[in-house]
């Protein structure tokens, strides 16, 4: 999601923290050889203060020639430029097409004189749902997403995006180009005329690796085409090519795409001068703060250390030490992770870590491991900062897209898709084929100030919130059912998708229909109750005794009498040291 840029006076640092994450998202990447069951898999955590939890819809249309869209913020809603409409789109759901292609993205703004929003052009939002609607698989994708940038201004601030379909996956990463940037005597000794748009770079993760971002441009140098490129097909191809050759991007031997501008712009505006196979995107674009990689790159490392050995040689440059080792941009990983990890991927606090929000102070007495906003403050002359996890309370929704290879694209493709905080939500089976959203993800079902009984988002936060005040113990009693939920819908899934896959057409968009509101369906139910059991155990601060899956009653029928346990030691000890000598027994 897009950062808000907060600066106040005297505290830049500070303040640059709490940009940097104030609307953050976090993607992972997986690779087909990086999973158990051959699946490519990203995922997305939409976070932001404003935005409402609910699953997009966008139906398959043919338009006639001459049709114009009208291109629309995604975060503002406010009307940007119109562009000339394809003779058919693809049916869109969430982030993930009808031919298993999805697309997640991170904020990282970048440059100052680039950070900066524009009037008119097409917005990051925007970029990836027309591209979901015009592109059946990742290359293509690329090639959309670089016409759009060659052809317009890009509106938004600097983007880094996942995009996979069932047997690749890419990290693009892109920024804007700015009026009155460009040097004019480096342009003339440069032969380079500004054009408006965006310059940009994109890597294929390779086979049996993972990657990930989130709000930190993660791609540094990277390989470049050779001078002598040879444009005979089959002659000397390169793995590498740069925007003026996108005719080879579908060649499966290309790993590397880059705008061909990405290197000049930077030496026409003064922000590089060295050799071009020494030039680093981020290093350029985007240059590291302690911010990117304490609130940003710190929530890669945490992935990367629980899916691989030997990452603790990263910490250091994860809480922010410029001079310690740089995260790669992706990693091995010591095993192959199921659909079901990659969820719980999604589910960290620094757990495990010297970053662990569950051991500090700000936790409180039942080691709750989020911090309200704002995350940056200023105490006796010194700033400090809580920290920035991948689960964080402002989530609009999230998803894990898996994409499928072995089966028909309408089937292959589960959105996995949830509302609200990652750690406490249920990732729902939503079939890439479906033509119907279960109302309790329906957009228009109720908004950020105004609740629906009936939209999954406001019953989670309601459960969730409740879940903060007495975290340590009810997060166990949410965990479970959690569990239950989607360990039953991967089993679930597995079956119908035998089923599935015989049938085609209108029976086959029914069967996935059927299937993918029964699951929303029960997800409310199950959710409802236990919303109803969290209030009743809970109540007051009391915790109520259960035996045999019921609450504990006395021979005479009455509530037994509930667990009233102590607080921490570690916080009675701060009560004793902060007003022990009021409070103790004389």
């Amino acid at each position: 999601m897009k950062l808000n840029r907060i600066l106040a006076a005297g505290l830049l640092g500070m303040a640059l923290f709490a940009a940097s994450t104030a609307d953050a998202c976090t993607n992972f990447l997986f690779t087909k050889g990086a999973t158990r069951d051959g699946s490519t898999m990203i995922t997305y955590a939409a976070d932001s203060h404003t935005l409402y939890g609910e699953l997009y819809y966008r139906k398959a249309a043919t338009y006639p020639a001459g049709t114009m869209f009208q291109v629309v913020d995604w975060d503002s809603g406010t009307p940007l430029i119109m562009i000339p409409q394809v003779a058919q789109t693809y049916s869109v759901v969430g982030n993930m097409n009808e031919h298993q292609l999805a697309i997640g993205e991170t904020t990282y703004g970048g440059r100052e004189e680039l950070a900066k929003e524009i009037e008119g052009g097409i917005d990051y939002g925007s970029y990836i749902y027309l591209t979901l609607q015009r592109a059946k698989n990742a290359r293509e994708a690329i090639q959309v997403l670089a016409g759009f940038m060659k052809d317009y201004p890009y509106h938004s601030e600097g983007e880094s995006f996942s995009i996979a379909d069932p047997n690749e996956v890419w990290i693009l990463e892109l920024i804007g180009k700015r009026q009155g940037t460009v040097k004019p005597e480096l342009a003339k000794k440069l032969k380079y005329k500004y054009t408006d748009g965006a310059v940009w770079v994109a890597r294929r993760i390779p086979d049996g690796y993972v990657s990930g971002h989130a709000n930190q441009a993660r791609i540094t140098q990277f390989p470049q085409e050779g001078k002598k490129f040879q444009k005979a097909k089959g002659k000397g191809l390169h793995k590498v090519i740069s925007s003026k050759h996108l005719d080879y991007l579908f060649e499966p031997e290309v790993e590397c795409v880059y705008s061909d501008e990405v290197i000049t712009y930077a030496r026409a505006c003064g922000w590089y001068d060295g050799k071009d196979e020494d030039f680093s995107f981020c290093d350029i674009y985007a240059p590291l703060t302690f911010s990117g990689m304490r609130g940003c790159d710190a929530r890669v490392y945490a992935m990367f250390n629980r899916v691989a050995k030997g990452m603790q040689r990263y910490e250091k440059y994860a809480m922010g030490d410029a001079n310690a080792e740089r995260l790669p941009l992706w990693i091995m990983p010591d095993h192959k992770v199921d659909v079901h990890e990659v969820m719980n991927l999604m589910r960290d606090h620094y757990e495990g870590t010297s970053m662990d929000m569950t051991k500090d102070l700000g936790a409180g007495p039942f080691q709750c491991p989020y911090r309200w906003r704002p995350m940056g403050f200023e105490l006796d002359g010194h700033t400090y900062i809580h920290e920035r996890a991948t689960s964080t309370q402002q989530t609009g929704f999230s998803f894990v897209a898996q994409c499928r290879s072995w089966l028909p694209d309408k089937v292959g493709g589960i959105l996995w898709f949830g509302v609200d905080d990652t750690y406490s939500t249920v990732y729902c089976p939503m079939y890439c084929g479906i033509t119907e959203i279960p109302e309790c993800f329906r957009q228009g079902n109720g908004d950020m100030v105004t609740y629906s009984e009936t939209a999954a988002f406001w019953l989670f936060n309601r459960v969730t919130n409740f879940v903060y005040s007495r975290y340590s113990d009810m997060i166990k009693d949410l965990q479970q059912v959690q569990d239950r939920l989607e360990t039953s819908y991967i089993k679930d899934v597995q079956k119908f998708d035998d089923r599935a896959k015989q049938n085609d057409g209108e029976a086959l968009t029914q069967l996935l229909n059927d299937f993918s509101g029964r699951q929303a369906k029960r997800m409310m139910k199950e959710w409802d109750q236990l919303d109803k059991f969290l209030l009743v155990k809970y109540m007051d601060g009391n915790i109520k005794k259960e035996k045999d899956g019921k609450f504990e009653r006395t021979a005479t029928g009455n509530a037994a009498f509930p667990s009233q346990p102590h607080y921490r030691q570690e916080w009675q000890r701060m009560i004793v040291k902060d007003h022990g000598d009021v409070i103790r027994e004389k």
